[in-house]
């Protein structure tokens, strides 16, 4: 179960290769209205699985508008979705996913020691993780950002989810999950740490995150979960059959040039 946090489930890769497709006109009219466009809301919804494997869960606890509930995987995941609404409408003028509005849902607690987060291509599912290995999924911003991103590639590029296009459709998840955190930390392209998941990992783990943008490679080295396995550099791109080809080893290779595009040119990503 922990591996599943560094490769996405077999299924949830099946759904995101199979909606994947073309992307038609609509989008750019709609967005050619942004302008008109009153600020909107990212209506989000946090609903609870109870440690079951449902999705959504049964029992709705936050709605949008609505004060902390005291449960953090709820009150981080109605945060999370709101980041991440708020860098796409503001940064792009983008409303929400689908850049018409759609509501953005969630469902916490899926499961029993649940090493994921996903979006399943209608909301966000956050497992709570092991407690040995992994912390709970809601922890990571740019996690939420990434999956979130997910739905947003789907919409927009229809990249294919194997070989090279899926490993950029990767990317462009760690990098959107990434600009998310560092527009709430307030925080410019130099004083960002590049990594993708930092806190997710437990004490237990020789590790600091799930992947470094700015190191690819580097983002741990554990008996349990093993080296890091991403190359950097096209010289090292890696071949394999596993993953979908690679999707989340390879993604190490756009990553580092988007940091070191950012950081060359400064200021804000």
């Amino acid at each position: 179960m922990a591996m599943h946090s560094l490769m996405i489930d077999p299924t949830i890769r099946i759904v995101r290769a199979s909606t994947a497709g073309p992307v038609t006109g609509d989008l750019a009219r709609r967005r050619s209205a942004a302008g008109n466009l009153l600020v909107p809301s990212p209506l989000r919804t946090i609903r609870d699985a109870g440690g079951e494997p449902e999705a959504p869960g049964s029992v709705v606890v936050r709605r949008e508008g609505e004060g902390p509930t005291g449960d953090i995987a709820v009150d981080e995941a109605y945060e999370g979705l709101g980041a991440t609404f708020a860098l796409f409408w503001e940064a792009y003028q983008r409303n929400s996913i689908d850049d018409a509005g759609l509501p953005l849902d969630a469902t916490v607690h899926y499961d029993q020691d649940y090493d994921n987060a996903f979006w399943d291509g209608t909301q966000m599912v956050f497992g709570d993780g092991d407690g040995e290995l992994f912390n709970r999924f809601t922890i990571a911003l740019d996690v939420i950002g990434h999956e979130l991103t997910h739905g947003v590639t789907e919409k927009e590029a229809g990249l294919a989810y194997f070989n090279q296009s899926g490993a950029l459709n990767e990317s462009i998840s760690d990098v959107f999950g990434s600009l998310v955190k560092q527009k709430l930390l307030g925080q410019t392209a130099d004083q960002a740490d590049w990594l993708i998941g930092a806190g997710l990992l437990t004490s237990a783990v020789k590790g600091v995150a799930l992947r470094s943008m700015k190191e690819p490679g580097t983002a741990y080295d554990d008996p349990v979960l093993g080296k890091d396995p991403q190359p950097g550099h096209m010289d090292d791109f890696v071949r394999t059959n596993q993953d979908n080809g690679g999707v989340h080893i390879n993604s190490g290779i756009p990553n580092r040039a988007f940091y070191l595009a950012a950081t060359t040119i400064g200021g804000n990503a």
